[in-house]
């Protein structure tokens, strides 16, 4: 199972990107850190938009718990004056898109890292680990205890970041992404959260 999900702040402003931030610290808590794969498009007070790539048995589980509007309220800490407390994020499900680059192996940089993580300690001693880096993407896959294996996967992953970018500037060219960033939904939020410490809120 692969998801890949598009978080935005809009066209807000810095507060809400400080709160992409937040969502992205919390969906990475909520999945397994082997399986989660992410592009940022940096800014000052955080990413304005982050690409997503989920893959794994619980991928659709914390893509649907995530996509939707997200609020969060807080007295903003770039501007403690301003009467402003509500702030907006939307998460996207990205469309799978028809690959129209494949990554050349020979370009992908590739090093060997202990894995750390989960799987005990024999993996914490042996550098069976891959991180991948290629033309900015880069991914960390220690998901087996094979170099080998988990090589093939590093390209897999930096294939489908690839794949959602594209699926973004697909969505660009049909008039879609104005959407997305530009457009953000203001109201019925699919989750809560409140204060600095982005703790969610039970309805």
């Amino acid at each position: 199972m692969s998801v890949t999900l598009l978080i935005s702040s809009g066209n807000g402003p810095g507060e809400c990107r400080q709160a992409v931030a937040h969502v992205l610290g919390r969906i990475q808590a909520d999945t397994k850190a082997e399986t989660l794969d992410l592009v940022c498009r940096d800014a000052r007070h955080g990413p304005v938009s982050a690409i997503v790539c989920l893959t794994g048995s619980d991928a659709d589980r914390v893509a649907r718990a995530w996509e939707g509007v997200i609020l969060w309220r807080c007295v903003s800490s770039l501007r403690p004056r301003h009467k402003r407390k509500n702030w907006f994020v939307q998460v996207h499900r990205l469309p799978k898109v028809a690959q129209t680059e494949v990554i050349d192996i020979r370009e992908v940089e590739m090093q060997a890292i202990r894995a750390g993580g989960p799987g005990g300690q024999h993996q914490n001693k042996t550098s069976s680990a891959i991180r991948a880096q290629w033309r900015g993407y880069s991914v960390v896959v220690r998901d087996q205890r094979s170099q080998h294996q988990n090589r093939r996967l590093a390209l897999e992953r930096l294939q489908a970041l690839l794949a959602a970018d594209q699926a973004e500037r697909q969505a660009s060219a049909q008039g879609t992404a104005h959407w997305l960033h530009h457009q953000l939904e203001r109201g019925n939020p699919k989750r809560i959260f409140e204060g600095p410490k982005f703790r969610e809120v039970t309805r």
